[in-house]
């Protein structure tokens, strides 16, 4: 007689991937919160982006002595160099679950994102259940309860220019290429979602690739997105789910008087290479035409632009090959980013 005993499957797999720069108190906060919320058999890896500031050792007496290494649940990786969001994470996409099995999927959390309770049994289960998703993010609000934007349209010529103007009669007649747009209140496919919380499936990784690790910081998710969208796999967006993210602490961002240079190298590299040059070049003229369309209504209005000092003369020197500022400093970071 055949054996009808039900067989009992085993629980999707789940690695949390935290990278740290100089953040070693905050990424203990984070990773904390992720281990409350990780479901039973996960495991969480904490990469020191070279930080050089004794953030690894921080991190290394912390995990020992709140007994996380017991059976390997958390392990820290050191890395030789700071290469950046993309390359600081595929260490740990390389890293896989610590008996060397391929997990099904990654969570990457930035270090400065707490999850809340729920936030990622309910990202495993929407994946679960829809198998042409490829990657799931959450919603995600700061301190302040205030929603952040992570749910995207892909870049292009008009969402360029739309961005750039900022002015109505544009962006009603180019609304349905307006980059950022209302979240959604409703799980909904989307083209691309922010770093800060999101979980990705190892099949689809498996598939298109890992991080580009050309891209230093900034791009680097969307350009994930778009290579993952021609493969076929899909992007959703889970209001439902969120974390806390504090924003901008490893990057400094909020400390900037000007983009910095590695933020226009990515913007050209996403276009040159998702579409071609002769579109970064016109992706880049729209963006300058918007950008004087938006300078002049608020010189006639009175109004104060809402570019960073210099942004449109460093767009255009970038966009013709001239070098920008050497003093252009290393990023505070490489996982909290907002976009400019």
């Amino acid at each position: 007689m055949a054996d009808v005993t039900p067989k009992v499957l085993a629980p999707p797999s789940v690695l949390v991937v935290l990278l740290n720069y100089r953040t070693a108190d905050m990424t203990l906060r984070a990773a904390a919160a992720a281990l409350a919320d990780m479901p039973e058999g996960g495991e969480l890896v904490i990469i020191d982006n070279a930080s050089g500031d004794g953030s690894a050792g921080v991190l290394a007496n912390a995990i020992a002595q709140r007994g996380w290494d017991a059976q390997n649940r958390v392990r820290l990786i050191l890395s030789d160099v700071n290469g950046g969001f993309g390359a600081g994470n595929n260490l740990g996409f390389k890293a896989g679950m610590s008996d060397g099995r391929r997990p099904d999927y990654f969570y990457v959390l930035n270090s400065d994102a707490f999850p809340d309770h729920g936030c990622l049994p309910a990202l495993i289960k929407h994946l679960e259940t829809t198998p042409k998703a490829g990657m799931a993010g959450s919603h995600v609000r700061g301190e302040d309860d205030l929603p952040h934007t992570t749910a995207f349209r892909f870049p292009s010529i008009a969402g360029e220019f739309e961005g750039a103007a900022r002015t109505g009669p544009f962006t009603r007649l180019l609304k349905s290429s307006i980059v950022a747009p209302d979240l959604p209140q409703t799980p909904t496919q989307v083209d691309w979602v922010a770093g800060a919380s999101v979980l990705m499936r190892a099949a689809m990784l498996d598939d298109i690739g890992i991080f580009d690790e050309t891209f230093f910081l900034y791009f680097e998710e969307t350009d994930l997105c778009k290579r993952a969208a021609v493969a076929g796999w899909e992007c959703w967006y889970l209001p439902q789910v969120g974390v806390v993210h504090i924003g901008s602490v490893s990057t400094g961002m909020k400390e900037w008087r000007r983009i910095p240079d590695y933020w226009f190298a990515s913007r050209r590299h996403y276009f040159v290479k998702n579409h071609s040059r002769a579109y970064a070049a016109a992706a880049l003229l729209a963006k300058l035409a918007g950008g004087a369309i938006h300078h002049l209504r608020c010189k006639l209005s009175g109004a104060t632009p809402q570019d960073p000092p210099g942004f449109n003369r460093d767009l255009l020197r970038f966009g013709l090959g001239m070098s920008l500022r050497r003093d252009t400093p290393l990023p505070r970071r490489s996982v909290s980013k907002e976009n400019p």
